[in-house]
């Protein structure tokens, strides 16, 4: 699906009353999503064993 297809598919699933702050935070979250995934599809990914890691730093004081 093209960006453009993704878009137009989140807005019609959108309320029609949804404001234009609303309409570009869901549009942010699908860009950052798609990102995620093409950066994975690279080899980019994080393992799960070292977010844990970062997760326990950011935890712990």
């Amino acid at each position: 699906m093209s960006n453009k297809e993704v878009i137009s598919d989140l807005l019609t699933r959108l309320p029609d009353d949804v404001s234009l702050q609303q309409i570009a935070r869901e549009v942010q979250f699908v860009a950052g999503v798609r990102e995620g995934l093409t950066q994975l599809d690279r080899g980019e990914g994080v393992a799960v064993e070292q977010v844990e890691k970062m997760i326990e730093s950011w935890t712990t004081k």
